[in-house]
C-alpha cells in the first residue's frame, strides 16, 4: 500500500481526537482562551451535556477580522509572541483549540476586538470555513459550538450520560474558576447544575473566599491554610483536615502557575503527607497552588495540558510534602465538624419523630397514632394512687418503680464542679465515662466526647514515632547478605536512595550487574522477606522517587504497637486520667484522628444541643 497525504479535514479531526476527549474538553480550552484574553467576566452554558450546544461569553481583549481568520487554522495563535516554548505564561500556546472543536462540531464565533468599528463572525462546519461576517457584538467574543462530535458519529458511543457528561463540564469550569477569583464565572446547563461566583479578588482572602464558593463552607470550616517557599517554588493553599476525608481524590485540586494539573507527581506528594492520618481507601481534600519561574517547569508534555514536568521533580515534591505535613502538625487535636453535624441531625431527625409520636397518641382530636393504632383520648381523670406506678407507702422514693439497675456511666468524675481553668481548653474538664469507653467533657460551650481507645491510640502512636526520630532505627544484621536481583531502572532508583535507606535501617550496596547486596534490615520488621521488601522499594523509589514503602512498614509496625498498648475500651478512669488523657490530646499534633483516619472525638456545640430540644 502506497503512502499518501491525508486530506486535511481527516487531519483536523484525527488531532481533535487528542484535545477534545469530550465537551468537558471542549469547555476547558474555551474558558482558558477567555482566561487570556484577559477576561472579567465569563459566561458558559451548555445543553445535553454539551453535545447539542456549548456556548462560552466572555468581556477579554476580542480579535479583529483578520486575526478571527486565523484563528481557526491549526497552529495558529497569539500565545506565543517570540517562539520560546520555555517561557509559557499563557493557559494556552499551541493553536489547536478552536480548530481541534471546528473538526468535530459547528462552530460559530463572534469577536470584537477594543476601538473597532464593528465585530466579526465566523462560522466553521465540520473543518469547513463559512467565511468572515460583520456582527454587532458589543465587546469581547462569542462561542458556540453545536452538535458536538455530529461529524465523527462514531465518538458519540463513547460518551456518558448526559447527567455524568454535565458534572464533568462543571468540574472543569470550577478548577479554572478557583485558579481565578478576580474573574466572575456563571454556569447555566438544562440539567440543573448552574451557578455564578462574583469575583472575589487577586489577594489571598479573594482565593479563599473564591475556594469556599466553589467547594462549600464544609470545606472551608474543616481547611487548614499553608504556605511555605523553598528554592524558587512558593506554595499556597488549603489542606482538608484528615477527618475530612472521601472515597476518591475528586476534591484534590492542584496548580501549577494557575493551571489546573493532575500529575501523579502531586499524587503521591499527597499520599506521603496525609500517610500517617488516613486508611489506604481514603482521600483528602485539598486545594494546592503552586508557583515557580516557567523556566524550570515544561507544560508542553500532554496533549490537554493536563500534566507537567519540572527539570527538578524531587524540590517540588518536597515542599509540597513538607508544606501539608507541617500544616497538619500545627492543626494538633482539630478534627472535623462533619461527623457532630451529622449525629446532630441523627438526633434530630429521632427527636421529630419520637415527638410526632408522643403527640399524636395524647392528642384528643381525630387521627391515628404513629404506630397504627386508634386514637386514644386525653387521659384527664388519671391520679397517682390509680396509677399501676404509685409507690405503696409515703416512705417509698416515687422513682423506685422505675429502677432497672445500675447505670451504666462512670460519673464520679462530676462529684465535684469542673475547674474553670480546664473548662476552658479546648476539650474542656471530664464530667462523666460512658459505657467505659466514651469520656464526656464539658467545655465553654457545648460538651465533647471522646473515644478513650482511639485517642489514647493515637498519642502512643506518635510518642512512638518520636522516640524513633530521637533514637534512630534499630538495626538487625543479616548473617548471611541477601542478593537482590532488579533490572536496571529499578537498581538504579534504589541505589540513588541508599542514604536515606540506611537512616531507616535498610543498609545495602550494589553487587555486580542487575543486583543489591543487603547486609542489614530494621531489627523492628523481625524476620521478613527481603527480596520482596526490596522489590516493593524499589517499585515506589521508581515511580515516586522517595523510600515511602519502607516508612509506611515502620510506621505500620508502629500503628500496631500502639493500638496493643493503648487504654482499651471498657477500662474505667478515674477523673484525673480522663483529664489527663485530654490535655496530653490538645498538645499532640495529629490527635483529632486515630491511626485509621476516623475522629477520635466529637464536639456539640450548646447551642445546637438547645435547638434539639426547642430552645432556639
Amino acid at each position: 500500500m502506497r503512502v499518501r497525504r491525508l486530506d486535511p479535514i481527516l487531519v483536523d479531526r484525527i488531532a481533535a481526537g487528542e484535545v477534545i476527549e469530550r465537551p468537558a474538553s471542549a469547555v476547558k480550552e474555551l474558558v482558558e482562551n477567555a482566561l487570556d484574553a484577559g477576561a472579567s467576566r465569563i459566561d458558559v452554558a451548555i445543553e445535553a451535556g454539551g453535545r447539542r450546544l456549548i456556548r462560552v461569553i466572555d468581556d477579554g481583549c476580542g480579535m479583529s477580522a483578520e486575526d478571527l481568520a486565523l484563528a481557526v487554522e491549526r497552529h495558529a495563535t497569539s500565545k506565543i509572541p517570540d517562539g520560546d516554548l520555555t517561557a509559557i505564561a499563557t493557559l494556552g500556546f499551541r493553536g489547536e483549540a478552536l480548530p481541534s472543536i471546528a473538526a468535530v462540531a459547528d462552530l460559530t464565533i463572534d469577536a470584537r476586538s477594543a476601538g473597532a468599528e464593528m465585530g466579526a463572525q465566523i462560522r466553521v462546519e465540520a473543518g469547513e470555513k463559512r467565511g468572515l461576517k460583520a456582527s454587532n457584538w458589543p465587546r469581547g467574543a462569542r462561542v458556540e459550538a453545536r452538535d458536538l462530535f455530529a461529524a465523527t458519529p462514531a465518538r458519540l458511543k463513547f460518551l456518558k450520560s448526559e447527567r455524568a457528561e454535565t458534572a464533568a463540564v462543571v468540574d472543569v469550569v470550577k478548577r479554572l474558576a478557583m485558579a481565578n477569583p478576580a474573574v466572575r464565572f456563571s454556569f447555566a446547563a438544562d440539567m440543573g447544575a448552574s451557578f455564578d461566583y462574583p469575583a472575589c479578588g487577586a489577594s489571598e482572602e479573594g482565593r479563599a473566599r473564591r475556594i469556599g464558593q466553589a467547594l462549600g463552607t464544609d470545606f472551608a470550616d474543616n481547611a487548614i491554610a499553608l504556605r511555605a517557599e523553598r528554592e524558587g517554588f512558593r506554595l499556597e493553599g488549603l489542606a482538608g483536615l484528615p477527618t475530612f476525608h472521601r472515597a476518591n481524590a475528586l476534591m484534590q485540586f492542584v496548580y501549577v502557575n494557575g493551571r489546573p494539573v493532575r500529575d501523579r507527581l502531586f499524587s503521591g506528594a499527597i499520599r506521603a503527607a496525609y500517610l500517617d492520618f488516613l486508611s489506604h481507601d481514603r482521600h483528602p481534600a485539598l486545594a494546592l497552588f503552586l508557583e515557580c519561574d516557567p523556566h524550570i517547569v515544561d507544560v508542553n508534555v500532554h496533549p490537554a495540558k493536563a500534566e507537567v514536568r519540572f527539570s527538578d521533580p524531587g524540590r517540588a515534591r518536597g515542599l509540597v510534602v513538607g508544606a501539608l505535613k507541617e500544616a497538619l502538625a500545627s492543626a494538633l487535636h482539630r478534627s472535623a465538624d462533619t461527623p457532630a453535624r451529622a449525629a446532630l441531625d441523627v438526633l434530630a431527625e429521632r427527636a421529630r419523630t419520637a415527638s410526632g409520636r408522643d403527640w399524636s397518641a395524647a392528642s384528643g382530636g381525630g387521627g391515628f397514632s404513629s404506630f397504627g393504632g386508634p386514637p386514644r383520648s386525653r387521659p384527664l381523670d388519671w391520679n397517682l394512687r390509680g396509677s399501676p406506678s404509685a409507690p405503696a407507702g409515703f416512705a417509698e422514693p416515687p422513682q423506685a418503680a422505675f429502677d432497672v439497675g445500675p447505670p451504666s456511666a462512670d460519673a464520679r468524675p462530676a462529684a465535684a464542679p469542673p475547674v474553670a481553668a480546664a473548662v476552658e481548653t479546648p476539650l474542656g474538664a471530664a464530667r462523666a465515662q460512658l459505657h467505659e469507653t466514651y469520656i464526656v467533657a464539658q467545655t465553654k460551650d457545648g460538651l465533647v466526647i471522646v473515644d478513650q481507645h482511639a485517642a489514647h491510640e493515637r498519642l502512643v502512636y506518635e510518642k512512638l514515632k518520636a522516640q524513633r526520630e530521637a533514637e534512630g532505627v534499630a538495626r538487625q544484621l543479616l548473617l548471611v547478605p541477601r542478593v537482590v536481583e532488579l533490572d536496571e531502572t529499578r537498581l538504579d532508583a534504589l541505589l540513588s536512595a541508599q542514604e536515606e535507606l540506611s537512616a531507616l535501617g535498610l543498609a545495602l550496596e550494589p553487587f555486580g550487574p542487575g543486583a543489591a547486596l543487603v547486609r542489614e534490615t530494621p531489627a523492628a520488621l523481625g524476620d521478613i522477606d527481603v527480596g520482596r521488601l526490596i522489590e516493593d522499594i524499589a517499585d515506589l523509589l521508581a515511580e515516586e522517587g522517595d523510600a515511602r514503602g519502607l516508612t509506611q512498614r515502620l510506621d505500620a509496625l508502629l500503628a500496631r504497637v500502639a493500638c496493643h498498648h493503648s487504654v482499651r475500651a471498657g477500662r474505667r478512669l478515674t477523673g484525673e486520667e480522663m483529664n489527663a488523657l485530654l490535655r496530653e490530646m490538645e498538645r499532640t499534633p495529629g490527635a483529632g484522628q486515630c491511626n485509621h483516619g476516623r475522629p477520635t472525638y466529637v464536639e456539640l456545640k450548646l447551642a445546637d444541643i438547645e435547638k434539639l430540644f426547642g430552645r432556639r
